[in-house]
């Protein structure tokens, strides 16, 4: 069973997703909070699989709360998704960086949402891999140009062949098909090059590929 902690100040939006989700027997909609205090008290309390997390909220925000959580040791095996309106805010992007193992945009169709939930709760992907990456490389190259990080150094050739692949969005399956393996080595090169990374999430690989120019976003390789 996979259980869920909806995070969200609108009482319609969580009546919603609850709705939705409860409906599926795999999965269970164990808390609700409203804001980014009752959801770390939740968690605390719930243990939840993942956290359907609103970023705009009064009190402490999303984003703090998203920070809080996923450094808490005892929270190890909670993953955040984070529910957006899509405006590429900053704060979706530091989620992100954070930890956080994707987002949704609440006007998500209901299938979507499910798959979504049971995607992350395997940790398997990332939710919504296109527009994902549409954000990381909007927020990527913003500033300064993006420049190899040290953590590389770890990699053989082949993790690193198989972590341009993660970020641009493909799947443990996509990826073995790809490179001619089978998919249980697929999973083994991206769960070694988490933990020599020491990153926590597929979508923290995603955001040190562009950061390190493994990836570099069409429109910024195009100056």
């Amino acid at each position: 069973m996979i259980r869920v902690l909806l995070v969200d100040d609108q009482n319609l939006v969580r009546a919603g997703f609850k709705s939705i989700l409860d409906g599926e027997a795999d999965i269970q909609v164990v808390a609700e909070a409203a804001d980014g205090k009752q959801a770390l008290a939740q968690a605390h309390e719930h243990q939840p699989d993942v956290v359907l997390m609103d970023i705009r909220m009064p009190g402490m925000d999303g984003l703090t709360a998203t920070r809080h959580l996923l450094a808490d040791p005892k929270l190890t095996g909670t993953k955040v998704v984070i529910l957006t309106t899509f405006d590429l805010d900053d704060e979706v992007y530091g989620a992100l960086r954070a930890g956080a193992s994707g987002f949704l945009v609440k006007d998500t169709e209901p299938m979507e949402l499910i798959h979504g939930v049971r995607v992350v709760a395997r940790g398997d992907a990332l939710l919504a891999p296109s527009i994902t990456r549409r954000l990381i490389s909007e927020f990527a190259g913003r500033s300064a140009r993006p420049a190899p990080s040290p953590r590389l150094a770890a990699l053989t050739e082949r993790e690193r062949e198989v972590m341009t692949l993660v970020a641009t969005g493909l799947s443990n399956d996509e990826i073995a098909a790809e490179l001619v393996l089978s998919p249980a080595t697929a999973k083994t090169h991206v769960s070694r090059i988490m933990t020599k990374l020491g990153v926590r999430d597929r979508a923290q690989v995603v955001v040190l590929a562009y950061e390190s120019a493994m990836i570099t976003p069409k429109w910024l390789s195009a100056d």
